[in-house]
């Protein structure tokens, strides 16, 4: 089922959050020497939820939330959300590494989507993109600290 409306795309927005939340607390579990960034995603990750509901429901209106204004196939950007039990820690932070760029994806299509009517929710689409290329680089950041630690 395709997202249409700006409520089906914050809903998936959200189940995109609380699904990164999750993912990275069991990482953190998994791998514990990196523990603090992980759950620190977390934590953001909770976070991102009420910005990005906050800008929503600052700009939504009924006239608006009517119209079709996205076209978004979620399956593009399924996530998976077990951590991958007993792998190896590269493999791991792939998987993660993964997760952020598909989510970025979203974002990046949402915002282009979100142009003409939401401004606001655009702005924020824009920000979590942003901060998903962080991680990303983040994330390679442990990789690389883990093989010279070796």
């Amino acid at each position: 089922m395709k997202l249409n409306t700006a409520s089906q795309v914050i809903s998936f927005s959200r189940k995109l959050e609380e699904d990164g939340a999750s993912f990275y607390e069991s990482l953190a579990r998994q791998y514990t020497r990196d523990s603090e960034v992980l759950l620190g995603f977390a934590r953001e990750n909770r976070k991102n939820i009420m910005r990005v509901e906050r800008a929503y429901y600052g700009a939504i209106t009924d006239a608006l939330e009517g119209t079709f204004a996205f076209d978004i196939n979620p399956d593009e950007y399924a996530i998976k959300t077990d951590a991958p039990q007993n792998v190896a820690y590269t493999d791991g932070i792939s998987v993660a590494n993964e997760m952020e760029r598909k989510t970025a994806g979203f974002y990046n299509q949402a915002a282009e989507q979100a142009k003409s009517l939401l401004v606001d929710v655009l702005r924020v689409f824009l920000t979590m993109s942003r901060l998903r290329d962080d991680r990303q680089q983040k994330l390679a950041d442990l990789l690389n600290t883990r093989n010279l630690t070796k």
